[in-house]
């Protein structure tokens, strides 16, 4: 009976993928952003998401949640989570870009 306990304990650890590290995220741009960004605050905006791609990085570097995100379900749950983030901040950056583009040229 205990081993089928653990058995289970086991089977639910390797079945839920939870990420420990906490990542930030970048909303993409919204309407009313795109609206009212003028040059200076789309270059601001620009250096704010730089920022979170480089906190991103820092947090995805090994440290004690690594391991306990390996123990709990070989670090799946983070690997989601930090491409998730990565992913976000892209298609922010990229947004931003567009917008640059457009109301920045000339």
């Amino acid at each position: 009976m205990n081993m089928k306990l653990w058995m289970a304990v086991f089977s639910t650890f390797l079945l839920a993928a939870c990420a420990t590290k906490q990542y930030p995220q970048a909303p993409l741009v919204s309407a009313e952003e795109s609206a009212v960004f003028d040059c200076q605050a789309i270059n601001v905006e620009i250096a704010k998401t730089r920022s979170i791609q480089a906190e991103i990085e820092r947090t995805g570097e090994f440290d004690g949640k690594t391991v306990l995100g390996a123990l709990g379900d070989f670090g799946i749950g983070n690997g989601i989570a930090k491409t998730e983030a990565r992913q976000k901040a892209s298609d922010r950056l990229t947004q931003l870009r567009a917008l640059e583009a457009a109301k920045c040229s000339g």
